[in-house]
């Protein structure tokens, strides 16, 4: 590994940490987000995680209230520009979906319900991201 990739494991660390102590399991392979997706039934919410302030301050801490409201029976994260393998095998499962990150999925049963682009989350109140995603989980999940 480079000095680079080096400096930018341990930059990202506390803004993977953020999404593991909130449930989240980190999806680091194309064989791991295969996996995932080729055996996981029910309802799956997919964070493709970013190191930009739109990550930190909005998406973040909107995933992690939502799901404290509701939570499906998958929670699981890519990091883009990190996992750059896991978040592009991630993307292959939603082709129709020009990238994007920050961003959330919803899956049922590996197939995309709902899809939060960027766009949906920079330069919203986090507030609204939260009360976005939370509604969107309550139908995913029947209640």
């Amino acid at each position: 590994m480079n000095a680079y990739d080096e400096y930018m494991k341990g930059i990202v660390q506390p803004m993977r940490q953020e999404l593991v102590e909130a449930g989240f399991t980190e999806l680091k392979t194309a064989d791991e987000v295969n996996e995932f997706m080729a055996t996981t039934k029910g309802v799956a919410l997919v964070v493709i995680n970013s190191v930009c302030g739109c990550a930190a301050g909005l998406a973040r801490p909107a995933v992690r209230e939502a799901i404290k409201e509701v939570k499906p029976d998958h929670l699981v994260t890519v990091f883009a520009g990190q996992d750059r393998e896991a978040t592009e095998a991630m993307r292959g499962f939603f082709e129709e979906i020009p990238p994007s990150s920050p961003s959330i999925a919803i899956l049922r049963d590996g197939q995309l319900e709902y899809f939060i682009p960027r766009d949906q989350i920079e330069g919203y109140p986090v507030e609204q991201i939260t009360d976005h995603l939370a509604g969107v989980l309550k139908q995913a999940c029947g209640q």
